[in-house]
């Protein structure tokens, strides 16, 4: 068996991540006060642009997150196909997570407001695109 590399150990990571960010939203969704009238949030989710600011982030932030986790995951995978990682792609894969994870927090938290949080988002494209460059670099 071989070794097991960074970038797949990245990958597994950031799908414990993503299948774990589901919890701060449902923790928030279960702490709201019943209201006579409203249907229960488990049987039909409230409007999220209802909910309380840090609810509605969390659920936004666990979106966000999967838009980026699939391309991402996708272009590991594909490089791991054509045996091309490199030092670039470690980094790459690190940077990615780092990346997601000061994403999530600072989305959920509202710290990081605009210019930052779409600043984060699109470093987190950048590290897609780099890991495309590297597809194809593996590829020829």
């Amino acid at each position: 068996m071989g070794s097991f590399p960074t970038e797949l150990g990245v990958l597994t990571c950031l799908g414990i991540f993503a299948a774990t960010m589901w919890l701060p939203y449902i923790i928030g969704v279960a702490r709201l006060p019943e209201t006579e009238g409203v249907p229960d949030g488990f049987i039909r989710p409230a409007n999220p642009h209802l909910l309380p600011e840090w609810i509605h982030r969390a659920h936004r932030a666990h979106l966000n997150l999967l838009e980026q986790l699939v391309p991402f995951a996708i272009l590991v995978l594909l490089v791991d196909r054509f045996d091309g990682f490199t030092a670039l792609t470690y980094w790459t894969a690190i940077a990615f997570f780092w990346i997601r994870v000061a994403h999530a927090i600072g989305y959920i938290s509202g710290w990081a407001r605009m210019p930052l949080r779409p600043i984060i988002f699109s470093a987190g494209w950048i590290c897609c695109l780099i890991m495309a460059y590297a597809v194809f670099a593996a590829a020829h």
